[in-house]
């Protein structure tokens, strides 16, 4: 029988805001030592009272417009009752059936295609403390409770059982943390536990209707992560279903190092959390005027910036795509072009740029997508904490423009500018490697090496063109790759036709 994959992903995202979600402790505790962002309300104690952080419910209202979802006129904060040790008072301040935004959905696009994905509702919540596991000199394990990060802002985005495969997965996440980075609601750090991810997956026969057994996949903290673990579940599944066992419903546990999901406990019904409405916090009326201001303030997202790259400065899909996937380098981009057009004006339709902004804005794309995105890799840095910054790069370009230094020195040079974040003028000043430009320097060059070369020239007397570049490569290595390239296959051309 073929089996047809349904996944549903639940996203936890901490927002950005300054303090946690129903107190005042600041909600900046990523370096802080342990338990010291805490207060009575975030503590838990008895008789305290919560209030509700504003700038949270515009940053969740604000997501939920972005995945086209409907903001409610209404809402409320609920009680979800489970004990836990990370979460002191027994209950977690959540939202059930009356969420802020629900029914919208995201496009993802694959293989050519674009697919909307569903979006069940956009809630609120508040984090939960962390637990923090050791061992003691004797081997024996404990665990301690850093209470920090109980009480932050998270906004939970539930989405539909629509997606087909864990490629799907991984690019609904990475289409969903560039809108939340481009909102500026939240850093979408997996790693750091801001963005976190649950997935729902469970296989039914091709063709049915029917919902089968689900299994909650937890503890993946990348899109590679979160590949794998699916990836690994559809094929667990799908082996004890052929072999006639029965699935059970339950939470199972990525993990990483033997690239397995293994179970955790079994799966709660919402019955279970014996959800009520929070008696310490009054329900929320969001009016038509409120919803409308937050709409005006969304920025530009991922999709609208990839149609204008790709419309006003010519960039192909593919380029403008890479581009924009992360708004730290859609700006660094468009810092290096600052005269591009911002987009349509009152007359009419955006205009195209002029063909030499098209032109700077290949080569910057080139730049960006090549030895940049390599280097930034290699050192496993995100392009903010780079030392090149976008004037810094365009000091560079002006340099090859001019003439001042070739493509290969343009590397090199590049590359120490990124290692010590010195300006291109500055390394080509104190290591005197501007190009060569003078016809007559490089002519005795060409002359010298025409006259080492003799079978070399007698081949390309012979048809064999591939002789030039061996020529010209010979030039370029005697002068250090300094030789103005177009001007040394000028010269070789003449000297090679002239000599018969």
């Amino acid at each position: 029988m073929e089996y047809e994959t349904v996944i549903g992903l639940e996203v936890h995202a901490q927002l950005l805001t300054k303090s946690k979600m129903f107190c005042r402790c600041s909600a900046d505790y990523a370096n802080a030592p342990p338990n010291t962002h805490v207060c009575p309300v975030c503590l838990g104690m008895p008789g305290v009272l919560p209030t509700i952080n504003e700038k949270a419910l515009e940053y969740t209202a604000m997501t939920g417009l972005a995945l086209n979802c409907e903001v409610a006129g209404f809402s409320r904060f609920d009680r979800k009752n489970y004990p836990y040790p990370d979460l002191m008072k027994g209950y977690q301040i959540s939202q059930y059936d009356l969420p802020i935004c629900q029914r919208g959905w995201l496009p993802i696009e694959l293989d050519g295609e674009t697919k909307r994905v569903g979006i069940t509702r956009v809630h609120l919540e508040e984090d939960t403390a962390k637990l923090v596991h050791r061992t003691n000199e004797l081997g024996e394990t404990y665990s301690l409770v850093d209470v920090n990060r109980a009480g932050t802002p998270l906004m939970e985005i539930v989405g539909e059982p629509d997606i087909r495969s864990p490629e799907e997965a991984r690019q609904y996440l990475i289409k969903l943390r560039a809108i939340l980075q481009y909102l500026g609601v939240s850093t979408g750090n997996m790693e750091e536990g801001s963005f976190r991810c649950d997935a729902n997956v469970s296989i039914r026969p091709r063709g049915s209707a029917e919902f089968m057994t689900k299994v909650e996949v937890k503890n993946m903290n990348s899109f590679r992560a979160v590949y794998r673990a699916l990836a690994y579940e559809v094929e667990r599944q799908t082996a004890a279903a052929e072999a006639g066992e029965r699935l059970v419903q339950e939470t199972r546990g990525w993990v990483e190092e033997k690239g397995v999901t293994v179970s955790q406990r079994s799966k709660e019904y919402a019955h279970d959390y014996r959800y009520f409405p929070e008696p310490d916090l009054p329900p929320m009326a969001f009016s038509r005027q409120w919803v409308e201001d937050l709409l005006a303030r969304l920025p530009e997202l991922p999709d609208a910036r990839r149609e204008r790259f790709m419309k006003e400065v010519g960039l192909s899909l593919y380029d403008a795509s890479l581009l924009t996937a992360s708004r730290d380098t859609a700006e660094y981009f468009e810092a290096c072009l600052p005269r591009v057009p911002r987009g349509p004006d009152a007359s009419g339709p955006a205009k195209a740029a002029p063909a030499s902004l098209q032109k700077r804005a290949k080569v910057v794309s080139n730049w960006m997508l090549g030895d940049f995105a390599r280097l930034l890799n290699a050192r496993g840095l995100e392009i903010g904490q780079a030392k090149i910054r976008p004037e810094h790069l365009c000091v560079l370009l002006d340099l090859i423009d001019q003439g001042t230094i070739s493509g290969k020195i343009a590397k090199d040079v590049f590359e120490e500018m990124f290692d010590t974040g010195k300006t291109a003028s500055q390394i080509v000043t104190e290591k005197g490697i501007t190009q060569i430009s003078d016809a007559s320097q490089v002519e005795a060059v060409v002359a010298e090496v025409v006259k080492a070369n003799p079978q070399a020239v007698a081949d390309y007397k012979a048809g064999k063109q591939q002789s030039l570049v061996f020529l010209v490569g010979q030039v370029m290595k005697a002068t250090r790759g300094r030789a103005n390239p177009k001007l040394v296959n000028q010269l070789l051309e003449e000297r090679l036709e002239a000599a018969g």
